[in-house]
């Protein structure tokens, strides 16, 4: 193991060891490009999970996401999906490092790529009773493209790619699995029109950075194959007037409270 951290070290340059969630995760992560922010904590608390089930991190970068899904949900089986082998290296040790290394794994896989390579690693159709995802949502022909090439993979979505990881979601996902998603809020038609063919019952809890300023993030919750009506749950609200986080961010962003999605099954 020491000799693979001094791997992933060398590779990905300088890293920083973080504490989320209050101190019950820590993460190592590189120090510079794309950094764990409270998006992947967000997605966490609003994705529902029991004990024996599988859930599929896609894009997981080092875990962080995953990783906090699996603390809080003992017996929980997760697989974090990443691109960048080096990443999933570094998600892999992170898990270790948080003691959930015998239910988390890490794959080194393209999400958009093909199904046999899934199937390799022990992800074949209908594998997963939960499928969480951030998607790179900034559009490629309206963000400048940053120097750092993994933050760019992170962030910049090429033309169609939310279509593409919802395909692999549905694939993955049985019958009645669940997905759980975070995107910009200004894309949500967007979003609806990717979970039209194979999701229902779908579910969304709008972010905002303050109380009376526009959304900046939907998280959508959405069943295969579900059938109930649309549904739009209360707001969170993550800032103050004052610039404080709110009570309510504070619970989720620290002590692991979960966000109504969840609670939806």
């Amino acid at each position: 193991m020491a000799a693979e951290r001094d791997l992933v070290e060398n590779s990905l340059g300088a890293l920083t060891d973080d504490a989320v969630l209050g101190g019950r995760l820590a993460l190592r992560q590189p120090a510079r490009g794309h950094r764990v922010g409270h998006d992947a904590i967000l997605l966490a608390a609003a994705t529902a999970a029991k004990a024996g089930e599988v859930a599929v991190d896609l894009g997981a970068g080092v875990g962080a996401a995953g990783l906090a899904l699996a603390v809080r949900v003992p017996g929980l089986s997760v697989r974090l999906i990443e691109i960048d082998g080096e990443l999933a290296a570094l998600a892999a040790d992170n898990a270790a490092r948080n003691g959930l290394a015998s239910r988390v794994s890490a794959h080194a896989l393209d999400v958009v790529g093909p199904a046999e390579a899934f199937a390799a690693a022990g992800l074949g159709s209908a594998s997963a009773d939960r499928v969480l995802m951030n998607p790179p949502f900034h559009d490629a022909a309206r963000e400048q493209a940053s120097p750092d090439a993994r933050r760019t993979l992170a962030y910049v979505a090429p033309p169609g790619a939310l279509g593409a990881w919802v395909k692999t979601a549905a694939r993955l996902l049985r019958a009645g699995g669940t997905l759980t998603l975070i995107h910009r809020a200004d894309a949500l038609s967007e979003v609806f029109d990717a979970l039209t063919r194979d999701f229902g019952a779908i579910a969304v809890q709008p972010v905002h950075s303050k109380a009376g300023m526009p959304a900046i993030r939907i998280l959508v919750r959405a069943v295969k194959n579900g059938r109930a009506p649309l549904a739009l749950v209360p707001a969170l609200i993550l800032n103050g007037d004052d610039g404080r986080p709110t009570a309510a961010a504070e619970a989720v962003l620290r002590t692991g409270t979960t966000l109504p999605l969840s609670e939806l099954g």
